[in-house]
């Protein structure tokens, strides 16, 4: 399991990861905690800790502190993010900056993601590429078309989008309350057609971009 709290505002993110953790250990009191900061990477093992039962008879929570500071960590955790994602043990990731194509493939896996921007200085809301998904879910798609294109123009590869939809749809499955835009069958559908088109267009048989643009056009 993982959770990512990130943003400018420091001493707010801080908080509520120092609040999550002290939460999750008053529901895990056997749990070991662990805490990895960029200098002690070295002395990590990352597979040990995502399936650590067979290390450690008890669960293990894992405070990851400014960790993608460490360019080697970051790229082994960005390799293991599935895997980190479905474990038994639970990750908490505290970052400053985390870079868009990083933050999509989290979001596919996280329990939660939450930012903490600084109100100081603050410049043009840059976009928001969640956007898509709140609009998906509300099946508006002229709206959605729009922000597909808004988003390839602030430089989002169409496969993280994709991603993000797909995230979306298993999402909006697995809820527990009803959706009264689509149905299950319709996004089952959904779900085949766009690891489908994933496939093709890294087989070569069409342009991605322009094909998850027809995708949203047909919804």
């Amino acid at each position: 399991m993982l959770y990512l709290l990130y943003g400018t505002d420091a001493d707010q993110s801080r908080a509520k990861a120092r609040e999550l953790l002290e939460s999750l250990e008053k529901e895990k009191p056997d749990a070991l905690v662990f805490r990895i900061e960029p200098g002690k990477w070295g002395e990590m093992h990352l597979e040990e800790l995502i399936g650590g039962q067979g290390l450690f008879e008890k669960k293990l929570l894992i405070f990851a502190d400014r960790l993608f500071e460490n360019e080697e960590a970051k790229e082994k955790i960005e390799k293991n993010l599935e895997e980190i994602g479905k474990s038994d043990n639970i990750f908490i990731f505290l970052e400053q900056k985390v870079l868009k194509p990083l933050l999509l493939k989290i979001t596919e896996v996280a329990e939660k993601v939450q930012e903490f921007a600084s109100s100081e200085g603050k410049k043009k809301p840059e976009f928001n590429i969640f956007s898509l998904t709140d609009v998906f879910g509300k099946r508006d798609k002229k709206k959605l078309w729009v922000l597909y294109w808004q988003a390839i123009r602030e430089d989002f590869a169409p496969e993280n989008i994709s991603g993000l939809l797909f995230w979306k749809i298993k999402s909006i499955l697995t809820a527990s309350y009803p959706n009264r835009h689509w149905s299950t069958e319709e996004l089952k559908k959904l779900s085949h057609q766009l690891i489908t088109l994933y496939h093709d267009s890294h087989r070569g048989l069409h342009d991605f971009e322009v094909a998850l643009e027809r995708f949203i056009l047909t919804l």
